[in-house]
């Protein structure tokens, strides 16, 4: 199995990857990395995971690149000699920019392709579009990482619904153990509610701030980096929360962010699944999250946690000061989520979901 990653940065798919590509006897195949990025930390992230990396060089994100290296004979070349290296049977493509690429290496070399939809909006932006839905055409199975994804990448693009199958994202259950509240311990102390992922506006923590208004008293831990920040701070000023706000910066380990707090906060639009929200929910908390996207495959409103059906601060208040009013009724809700993770979403069962997919798609090449 050689996994492609064209202009990737560590993010969701990149953690998956690693999951899935470090255990071989579960995933049914090893593994190794071709890899086409800007990020210098790329290459050590997925060595030090014990995997081998067959680097090919920067490229900057910017559509010029894209389209040099999707059409580039050095790239192409580079790509069928890590295929004809490794004796591959599968390649595995990941990254919006190793779809055409990927998909060309793979009918030259004689490799099936196999492909991780992610998100959907390479099928809805204009500039991308065109690209994932001619390599599509060379593809030979795709694994959606929710429902919703399936769904929407089976309406936006008829000819993949055949050839695709769902495997959620899953979790490290023993990294991420459960850790069950003290209410005893957390007795006449703040409510915590914590924020767990990368500051774009997409994300939505600007709901989480201006919700906090609602809940008097409670505090708003935010854990992770980027463009948004300034925005956001200076939400919180508006708010009138700023001095119950903290931002922690980017954390290599965010466990302790989650076990600290009471509930976990989502405000991202229409996710495809939710890494940190299932990491929330194994950790044992319950999760107030926008009820669109996959969200709503991994938290049960009233049982792990609270569906918003409005994308407003209002909205997510009402949600966040009926999570802070029981604290008892946190535990119970944190103890079903965790049992929900175990027995749906675990890094087991998403390993055994791909290797009957990578099994289906050298079914398929014979």
């Amino acid at each position: 199995m050689v996994h492609l990653v064209v202009a990737g940065s560590i993010g969701g798919a990149e953690r998956l990857l690693v999951d899935l590509a470090s255990r071989p006897e579960a995933s049914g195949a090893t593994h190794s990395v071709a890899l086409l990025s800007h990020d210098g930390r790329l290459p050590s992230f997925f060595e030090q995971a014990g995997l081998r990396v067959h680097h090919g060089g920067c490229v900057a994100q910017n559509p010029v690149n894209y389209v040099r290296t999707t059409f580039g004979k050095r790239e192409l070349e580079w790509l069928t000699g890590v295929l004809d290296e490794e004796g591959a049977q599968v390649l595995h493509l990941h990254t919006f920019g190793s779809h055409l690429l990927g998909a060309r290496a793979a009918s030259r070399s004689g490799v099936p392709a196999l492909r991780t939809e992610h998100h959907i909006y390479h099928y809805q932006y204009p500039s991308m579009s065109p690209f994932t839905r001619w390599a599509a055409r060379g593809t030979s199975r795709f694994v959606a990482v929710s429902d919703y994804v399936r769904r929407e990448v089976s309406r936006l693009a008829p000819s993949t619904a055949s050839r695709m199958v769902t495997v959620r994202n899953g979790v490290d259950a023993e990294h991420f153990a459960f850790a069950p509240i003290d209410t005893r311990t957390r007795e006449g102390k703040p409510v915590v509610f914590a924020s767990v992922c990368r500051l774009d506006r997409w994300k939505g923590v600007d709901l989480a701030i201006e919700g906090l208004a609602a809940v008097p008293g409670a505090i708003l831990r935010v854990a992770g980096t980027g463009p948004d920040q300034a925005r956001l701070e200076a939400t919180a000023h508006r708010a009138g929360v700023a001095e119950r706000v903290e931002f922690l910066g980017h954390l290599t380990d965010v466990r302790p962010v989650i076990e600290e707090a009471d509930v976990a906060v989502s405000g991202s639009d229409h996710e495809p699944l939710g890494l940190s929200v299932l990491e929330a929910l194994a950790t044992g908390r319950p999760v107030v999250a926008f009820a669109g996207g996959g969200i709503p495959e991994v938290v049960r409103h009233g049982a792990t946690g609270w569906l918003v059906e409005e994308r407003t601060g209002q909205a997510y208040g009402a949600a966040m000061r009926e999570a802070a009013s029981n604290r008892e009724r946190l535990v119970s809700m944190g103890e079903t989520a965790r049992s929900f993770v175990e027995r749906e979403c675990t890094i087991e069962t998403m390993c055994a979901g791909y290797a009957k997919a990578y099994r289906d798609t050298l079914q398929l090449s014979l």
